[in-house]
């Protein structure tokens, strides 16, 4: 369970969740688990993003100017600048793989699996790419 106070304990739950992720996926009985799977991850990578951002965030104030290093207070500003400089970029990067991943997650929703194939499916209601109109 998170606990939404200390973030050690929240990002070891998350890793290890991760980890059962990757777990989970190796194979696939339920093809219809991989919409909702899709739309939790984009949703997950826009939480750990903005975590990222606040962890840079971090290093961008007060912490900037109680930084040090073996007493050399310019090579700490400069690991908490490089510090910051990489959360930010890695929290910009993961809002454009969570941007890819909604796309997939639009183009799951238009997928039916058939029964007979995967007989574990629930059946869904998918959205129609027939919109009645022909030519």
């Amino acid at each position: 369970m998170p606990t939404f106070t200390n973030p050690n304990d929240d990002a070891e739950e998350a890793r290890e969740a991760l980890r059962g992720l990757a777990h989970a996926t190796r194979s696939i009985d339920d093809p219809t688990d991989i919409y909702p799977v899709l739309g939790s991850l984009t949703n997950g990578l826009a939480s750990l993003a903005q975590a990222l951002h606040q962890l840079g965030d971090f290093h961008d104030g007060p912490a900037l100017k109680r930084t040090w290093i073996t007493n050399d207070a310019r090579k700490g500003r400069s690991a908490s600048y490089q510090a910051s400089w990489e959360l930010h970029r890695a929290a910009e990067m993961l809002r454009l793989v969570a941007e890819t991943i909604d796309r997939a997650h639009e183009a799951e929703a238009t997928i039916a699996y058939d029964s007979t194939d995967f007989p574990t499916a629930r059946p869904t209601d998918r959205l129609s790419l027939d919109h009645g109109i022909g030519l």
